[in-house]
């Protein structure tokens, strides 16, 4: 069984015991979370696909962690003018580990 959930604006396949990381999620760790934005649920029985989301499927997650992720830097020059601005900015990302898929 798996499903295609929205979780914070990104879409992910997931399947139970599954480990994902997603955009920050409000929430501290160890703390369950509920998705009920699924657009396709598989099961044993057929797939389902939303119209944009299945009725009454939700995803529930734990939170193991919070990190940042790698630095991306940003740099804007613009020729013979001395015009030169570096900035770097670190996305905050959270760890999902997925505990089941209700259908």
């Amino acid at each position: 069984m798996y499903a295609i959930v929205d979780i914070a604006g990104q879409q992910f396949r997931v399947s139970k015991d599954d480990t994902i990381v997603a955009f920050r999620i409000q929430g501290d760790e160890g703390a369950e979370v509920e998705f009920d934005k699924v657009m396709l649920l598989s099961t044993e029985k057929g797939t389902q696909i939303g119209a944009p989301y299945v009725d009454g499927a939700k995803v529930t997650a734990t939170i193991v962690g919070h990190k940042k992720d790698k630095t991306i830097l940003v740099f804007k020059k613009k020729r013979r003018k001395g015009y030169r601005v570096k900035n770097g900015h670190r996305q905050p990302l959270t760890t999902l580990q997925i505990k089941e898929i209700v259908a």
